[in-house]
């Protein structure tokens, strides 16, 4: 690349390309269309209509047929995709609802992939957390700590279930060593080569999951640091993304997005797949509280984070906020 010195005079004048919106569009470097947008969503066995979800304003669990309905709504929006998320009435140690094929989670991608799995991509998360009554991510062992090779197992018999269930991609979220070989080699197995792996590679064990508590039930005590990252590292980040490709991931996943915007940019700069990051609920829950409260304008924060997260590498990004942001493009 060859060098442009700077002028030793005031003729550089860079505000020429921000003088009109017209100017400032097509100058842009960085840009949001609709079919990078994927919209996370929660269905919760037996309600009877939609629940909102008070720490998620404009969030709600839902029903099967409201899914249905919120689906089309998202795909007639231009969206890429949908990630849904199962509530059992029912759990347990080992998360057993989670491979039923009439589990809720099941029963619902279904329902979504028949509706409009030819129109956006039909995404499932694969994590115990939502099925077991400790509200872990795995298997307790006898002293009470996640037992990393005996949740494997439990993950791939998910992996058979949603994958028969008409999920496209897999979205491994648990933070498992070895999760991605493991749930590649037993769809590959099963016949189901065609499924894709969206790793959770780098996966930071973040205050900002709060309200995500609330919308799956969660039933957790204590936390989940040893297993989800340590905020406090960055290269740390890259070494799981490594891993996750040489296991076989399709796509690399940085979560949380807004506060790991450099770890996204490093992910991103390495990938030779694409890279995806989770605006998650905490984080859209701040902007959502401080325009409640007049602090600032609701849609230009929105549109801001989601610009700084495509502009820091994501290739596609998860945002609860998805669908509006698609109808602010049209």
């Amino acid at each position: 690349m060859i060098p442009t010195p700077l002028p030793s005079t005031p003729h550089a004048r860079p505000r020429r390309l921000r003088a009109t919106p017209a100017m400032r569009r097509l100058v842009a470097e960085t840009h949001v269309h609709a079919r990078q947008l994927i919209l996370p969503m929660f269905v919760r066995e037996g309600l009877a209509e939609p629940r909102p979800i008070a720490s998620m304003p404009g969030v709600q669990q839902h029903t099967v047929d409201s899914l249905r309905r919120a689906a089309v709504e998202a795909a007639e929006a231009g969206i890429g995709g949908v990630m849904l998320f199962g509530v059992p009435q029912v759990r347990d140690a080992v998360g057993s609802a989670a491979d039923d094929p009439e589990g809720i989670l099941n029963v619902a991608t279904r329902a979504v992939a028949e509706e409009v799995g030819d129109a956006l991509v039909v995404q499932t998360d694969l994590c115990l957390d939502e099925f077991t009554d400790h509200g872990h991510c795995g298997v307790l062992d006898q002293r009470g700590a996640v037992d990393n090779d005996a949740t494997l197992e439990r993950y791939r018999a998910m992996a058979i279930a949603q994958a028969e269930a008409g999920s496209a991609l897999l979205g491994l979220s648990g933070m498992m060593d070895g999760q991605v070989a493991a749930v590649r080699e037993t769809l590959d197995a099963a016949g189901h080569t065609d499924t894709a792996i969206l790793a959770y590679a780098a996966k930071y064990a973040s205050a900002f999951y709060g309200p995500f508590r609330e919308a799956v039930d969660s039933q957790l005590t204590g936390d989940r640091r040893s297993y989800q990252q340590d905020p406090a590292n960055r290269r740390e980040g890259r070494y799981e993304a490594r891993l996750d490709l040489a296991e076989g991931a399709d796509v690399l996943m940085v979560k949380p997005a807004m506060s790991y915007l450099d770890v996204l940019a490093d992910v991103a700069a390495e990938s030779p797949v694409p890279v995806w990051a989770y605006q998650v609920s905490g984080e859209a829950a701040m902007i959502e509280a401080a325009a409640a409260n007049g602090w600032i304008d609701r849609q230009r924060a929105i549109e801001e984070s989601v610009i700084s997260i495509r502009r820091a590498g994501a290739d596609a990004v998860l945002s609860y906020f998805a669908v509006e942001i698609a109808g602010w493009l049209r």
